[in-house]
């Protein structure tokens, strides 16, 4: 999709971010500190959490307001290179 395609968001907003990875100790710590770095209102305890059928995955979903694209494109920047992380959506 072209980039002049994309939705326009306005901002701020709620935006939703679900991250997934290998269930795991630390693992939703770990994005916690991520996101927390990028939106410092973000709280905790709005986390959800959904395990995989067979437990293996743990899927996040973060609920950040969101105030600018670049902040959205950073933080999807560093959750995608955190080695805990399989995939962000």
């Amino acid at each position: 999709m072209p980039e002049n395609d994309l939705p326009v968001l306005a901002f701020p907003c709620e935006f939703p971010i679900k991250v997934m990875g290998k269930t795991q100790a630390g693992f939703a710590q770990a994005v916690i500190e991520v996101v927390k770095r990028h939106a410092p209102d973000f709280d905790p305890a709005t986390l959800g959490m959904r395990p995989s059928r067979e437990g293996k995955y743990l899927s996040l979903t973060c609920n950040v307001r969101a105030v600018s694209r670049e902040q959205l494109d950073e933080l999807y920047r560093e959750l995608c290179d955190h080695p805990m992380v399989t995939m962000v959506l």
